[in-house]
This record gives C-alpha cells, structure tokens and sequence, in this order.
C-alpha cells in the first residue's frame, strides 16, 4: 500500500485516529495514536519522532530520540475500536543514523529472515 493509499484510506473510511504501532523489547505492544487529520505524506513516508527513554530498556533519556516509521503493508482499519481507528505497525529506527534499532524486535526479525533466505537453511517448506 503507498502513502496515498493510505490518505485515501482516512478519507474515504472517515478515519478519526491512526494508532502506531510497535513492540518493546519483552515483546508487549506499544502504541502512539494521533489524529487522522494530522497525518500526511511526509509522516507516512519518513515517520515521526518519539522518545525512546519512555521505553524499558531502550534508551537513555540524553540519547532517547527514535522514529516510528510506519510499514505500509502493515495497516488494517480497526474493527473494535468506537471511533473509525487506523491501526499501522511501524519499524522503530536509530533518529541519527536511520537505521533499524538495534532492540526492536521486528527488525531483528527481519535481519534473521534476511540471513535464513542467504544460508539456503530452511528455504523449503512441505
């Protein structure tokens, strides 16, 4: 799904929040939830800020500054929630760098995948 997709999808299912969503490190989900009105191209595309000290075990509060960068193939409209709710699962990178943080657990997901499909270990399933 692009970020017009998505746009189009706020606007079409009169979407009241977007609730971005990802997991700390003990695996419980975490969330921020903002405005339907508030999200645009950019945010979806390039991600916002948050603070990583506000997390266990993820950062100093003199280093805490992190970025929630939505997955676009990850979006479903949240069918329990009273208010129209756009739920996006987002990968959490490094502020400075923009690479993926090292103690999110979705990217380390990733790299795993990545490395399973270059070992040729496990590739086939019957």
């Amino acid at each position: 799904m692009s970020a017009n997709d998505v746009l189009k999808t706020i606007k079409d299912k009169e979407i009241e929040y977007v609730d971005l969503r990802f997991t700390d490190p003990r695996g419980k989900l975490q969330h921020v939830t903002m405005d339907g009105k508030m999200v645009d191209d950019e945010m979806l595309n390039e991600g916002i800020f948050f603070d990583g000290s506000s997390i266990a075990g993820w950062k100093a509060i003199n280093e805490s500054d992190m970025i929630l960068k939505p997955d676009l193939s990850r979006t479903v409209v949240d069918p329990f929630t009273s208010h129209n709710t756009l739920n996006i699962f987002c990968d959490v990178l490094d502020a400075i760098k923009k690479d993926p943080y090292e103690r999110d657990p979705r990217g380390t997901a990733k790299k795993a995948e990545a490395y399973l499909k270059t070992s040729g270990v496990g590739d086939k399933a019957y």
